[in-house]
């Protein structure tokens, strides 16, 4: 199995149904019924079962973030999307510094705490977790598993995501990314789920457009961290099986210009002030990945909706300083010093 093409499987944008892709959307999308857990002896129900295993090890992770209304609140908006598929879902908020959402066959989510650092409002956050949902509704992971070439290759699949289990019950990244995406999906797979989180979105009274603006945001850094770097870019595993970045972003226009609402919401201010408390720790945790490019991008985004935020302005100075390049500390005491006075 190729190793790219599986770890692509964890963006999120990082989880067929029996109808073509087409089909599903020719007349209005209905989801399913709740889905019955499988028996264990057949396929589906030993992926079940490892599932739930390292789910119960994600329960014991040091990497949960296990404030109660963070969570709550998270999972309130994916319930808010999921409708009657919500009793069967379970949302983990993971504290690792990367863009990513999963949604496993079994009901478990995760929602890691760089994803929810780079959105701008509730809005942006539903899109990401609608597509995730729309992946879990059209059963993706159970057909990625069934076009295995032989048992024996699932076989080891099996072996190498068994294999990296942690010590201790903290779960270690490579754990994470494993069982935040079991199989890269495929590119119909990716558009359809784009449109059920679309529908979804709409459903529940968000904005839909806010779901083009969270792809520009993820593509203007790692542009950024490309430019910089030469890192990232094209060859990020996030984009691997996503339709080309001009196409869906031209689909995620288009289908949200038809489904938008005058009474459609965003969010803003519910977004951020739940965020707050975590938002300082997110961003040190940012600066860890020494991503120089994809930080400064982000970071001079978010400064532009709150130009006198001097905890923003501090974070940017900081990654001034540790890019180190040539006009940096310059770029690093201008930030910082106009965050003093703006950090009161």
């Amino acid at each position: 199995m190729d190793r790219r093409r599986f770890l692509a499987g964890c963006g999120c944008c990082g989880l067929l149904s029996a109808l073509p892709t087409q089909a599903v959307f020719a007349e209005a999308w209905q989801a399913p019924p709740r889905f019955q857990k499988p028996e264990v002896g057949t396929d589906e129900g030993g992926l079940w079962a490892m599932l739930d295993r390292e789910e119960a090890k994600l329960r014991r992770s040091l990497f949960l973030v296990r404030d109660k209304p963070l969570n709550d609140y998270v999972t309130r908006i994916a319930c808010r999307l999921a409708g009657d598929h919500c009793p069967d879902m379970r949302v983990y908020v993971v504290r690792t510094p990367f863009f990513n959402a999963s949604m496993a066959p079994n009901g478990m989510m995760q929602v890691w705490t760089g994803l929810l650092l780079r959105m701008a409002n509730e809005a942006q956050l539903a899109a990401v977790l609608g597509h995730e949902i729309g992946h879990y509704l059209s059963r993706h992971t159970v057909e990625r598993l069934r076009d295995a070439k032989s048992r024996s290759a699932f076989g080891q699949f099996l072996g190498i995501a068994l294999g990296v289990t942690g010590a201790g019950g903290a779960v270690p990244l490579a754990q994470l990314v494993l069982t935040a995406g079991m199989f890269a999906y495929g590119r119909d797979q990716e558009r359809e789920a784009d449109r059920i989180g679309l529908e979804l979105m709409a459903r529940a009274g968000y904005e839909p457009m806010e779901a083009s603006r969270v792809w520009g945001q993820l593509l203007t850094e790692i542009q950024s961290e490309k430019d910089w770097s030469g890192d990232a870019g094209e060859r990020s595993v996030l984009f691997a099986s996503h339709p080309p970045a001009e196409e869906r972003q031209r689909e995620l226009v288009a289908r949200a210009k038809e489904l938008g609402r005058n009474d459609a919401e965003s969010g803003d201010a519910q977004y951020q002030s739940m965020l707050a408390p975590h938002r300082k720790e997110l961003l040190e945790d940012e600066l860890k990945r020494r991503k120089f490019g994809e930080s400064l991008a982000l970071l001079q985004r978010k400064l532009e909706g709150a130009p006198q935020d001097g905890e923003l302005r501090f974070f940017l100075g900081e990654a001034y300083r540790m890019r180190a390049a040539e006009g940096d500390l310059l770029r690093a005491l201008n930030s910082m010093s106009e965050s003093l006075g703006r950090m009161v």
